[in-house]
This record gives C-alpha cells, sequence and structure tokens, in this order.
C-alpha cells in the first residue's frame, strides 16, 4: 500500500515549486525542467489542480500556473484525497468486498484509530510547511 501516489507526489513537488516563485507565473516547460517531471503527467496533474480550485492558469505566451489559494491554505490531506480519493485504510483485507460484521471486526477497530490518526497528521501538512522544511 502507497500512501501517496506518484500523482500526488508529482502535485505537491509542483504546488512546492510555484509557491516558491511568490506571486510569479510559472510555466509548465519551467516546472518540467527544473523538477525532470514527464510533461504530460505534469499538465495532467496542473489540470486537475486548477479545476480543484488550487491553481490558476494563464494562457498565453507568459502563460502558466500560479497558486489560487496561499500555501499555507493547501493540505496534504486534500491533494491525496484529489488525486487518490478518500483515505481509508479500513477496506477488509481478507476479502474483495468489506465483511459484513464490520461493527464486530477488532482488527477494523484497531486501523480505524491508526486510520484517525495519520488522517489528522496529514491534515497539519500544508505546502508552507513544506517548504519551511526545505
Amino acid at each position: 500500500m502507497k500512501l501517496i501516489t506518484r500523482d500526488t507526489d508529482y502535485a505537491i513537488r509542483a504546488l512546492m515549486y510555484i509557491a516558491s516563485a511568490g506571486d510569479g507565473v510559472v510555466s509548465v516547460a519551467e516546472i518540467e525542467k527544473k523538477l525532470g517531471l514527464p510533461r504530460p503527467f505534469l499538465r495532467k496533474i496542473l489540470q486537475v489542480l486548477q479545476k480543484q480550485g488550487v491553481l490558476r492558469s494563464i494562457k498565453g505566451n507568459r502563460g502558466g500556473f500560479l497558486l489560487a489559494v496561499p500555501a499555507k491554505k493547501i493540505i496534504l490531506a486534500d491533494l491525496i484525497e484529489i488525486f487518490q480519493g478518500k483515505i481509508t485504510f479500513t477496506e477488509c483485507f481478507l476479502k474483495k468486498k468489506e465483511c459484513p460484521d464490520t461493527r464486530k471486526c477488532s482488527v477494523r477497530k484497531k486501523i480505524k484509530n491508526i486510520e484517525k490518526t495519520v488522517v489528522s497528521e496529514l491534515k497539519q501538512i500544508t505546502i508552507a510547511s513544506l517548504l519551511e522544511c526545505e
């Protein structure tokens, strides 16, 4: 199980780079060159972030992307949900479908507590806080 997939990882890295540029517009080509991310994946990821209201796009020769919200309001848990769906560890690992006895399952209860802790921690991490760690 991966907590962060490739798309989420690329999104985080691209957002950190765009945030570090301040108020300037950053082109896809610049992000691709500086971060070494594959252009087709990067374009798709940036478009998803734009549709979700995280980025603004500027068209034209000097076009590119800039943050639509402050970096301190872009939360890692939200980015994971955008690209991977709801953060959950409690799907039954013994069967393909959820167990009919979920209320009594002791394994599920323990994992649900771990999930709550992880989600709580991920909600504390922002793009701004990641930039402070560099």
